[in-house]
């Protein structure tokens, strides 16, 4: 067995301990990070599909504790991607957080004096703000065009956190906050520009995707189970007519992330936003169809008095809005349009 298998087999054994829904996912993710089941195959490596096999086992286990644990993996890509892997070292180990959302209103400023650097102003929709040590984030030197990722430990005086506009239901454990920074040290990290220029934007965000269909498959098994002739119930055309439709949904969604995975790892160095948002949108449009699916077939029992269950389906349905909608269908539209060749190769056999 690789050291890849082995670590997913170990995650997996450990998320099956946990009792969900999860209280407080933040607790699981330092837990995740001490026994170093954070230690993902980087994307682009070869490895990229492992990397979204446990992205996907933790998303199936509870949504909120896998934005967590896609973030905290995600920033120590980055900061590997961008030559600062040391800011993540530590004796103790450090949780971790991507902030890039750029809210109208709330910017962070950097100013840089020589070899120190310092940011301050406001950063929101910061998810696990209260409970990461450290985050990578985009802040905004003056005049710049183009924003500059940091590096910021968060337990230092001139950093006050608020979870007052926080008013969610769905992923209400991920408690994403405000997050205000008063002249607080921080380390730049790469050049400026860099968050998006890089390769491993776009790989990042594919792999998000793998989270969403962990928690839609998760949902998916409850109504398998409902399904299933050993349950003691008879046979419902109904309940098996939707498990149909959620296994085709399911399986598709399955079969365009393993490619993608395959095309990143052949191609790391390429722009892969058609790639990355094609999965994204599939896997968006499956776990839509299987929140529609299930919840019919099971009623409204379901959703009443389980509470995983009911969970998954609130964190879901606010979790894969993290795409874009309509604006991701238009940039794959822009994409393909600017093809010479009117032949694409994804159409055909």
């Amino acid at each position: 067995m690789n050291s890849h298998a082995s670590l997913i087999e170990r995650l997996t054994c450990q998320l099956g301990q946990l009792a969900v829904p999860l209280a407080y996912p933040s607790q699981e993710l330092r837990q995740l990070v001490e026994a170093r089941l954070d230690a993902l195959p980087l994307p682009g490596r070869g490895c990229t599909l492992e990397r979204w096999r446990a992205l996907a086992a933790v998303g199936a286990c509870d949504l909120s504790l896998a934005k967590l644990y896609e973030g905290h993996t995600d920033a120590l890509a980055i900061l590997h991607e961008l030559g600062a892997a040391g800011h993540a070292e530590a004796d103790t180990p450090s949780t971790w957080a991507v902030w890039a959302a750029e809210a109208p209103g709330a910017r962070v400023r950097l100013h840089v004096d020589g070899d120190s650097a310092r940011i301050s102003g406001t950063k929101a929709w910061c998810s696990g703000a209260q409970d990461v040590s450290h985050a990578v984030l985009t802040a905004w030197a003056p005049d710049a065009e183009q924003p500059q990722l940091v590096a910021v430990a968060l337990r230092q005086p001139g950093v006050s956190i608020s979870t007052a506009a926080w008013q969610a239901v769905g992923m209400a454990a991920s408690a994403s906050a405000d997050v205000h920074f008063d002249e607080v040290p921080a380390q730049q990290v790469g050049a400026a520009g860099a968050y998006l220029a890089r390769p491993g934007f776009w790989q990042g965000g594919a792999g998000v995707a793998a989270c969403w269909l962990g928690g839609a498959a998760a949902l998916a098994q409850a109504l398998h189970r409902a399904c299933d002739p050993a349950s003691g119930r008879p046979p419902d055309a109904h309940r098996l007519a939707a498990l149909g439709r959620v296994d085709v949904q399911l399986a598709a969604a399955a079969a365009l992330l393993r490619e993608t995975a395959a095309w990143i790892d052949a191609h790391p160095q390429a722009d892969a936003q058609w790639m990355a948002l094609r999965a994204r949108q599939c896997v968006e449009a499956a776990a839509r169809q299987v929140l529609d699916e299930t919840t019919r077939a099971l009623g409204a029992t379901s959703l009443c008095r389980d509470a995983a269950f009911a969970r998954r389906a609130a964190d879901l349905s606010v979790f894969i809005r993290q795409s874009h909608a309509a604006r991701d269908d238009a940039a794959i539209g822009g994409q393909l349009a600017q093809r010479h060749s009117p032949g694409v190769p994804a159409w055909t056999l």
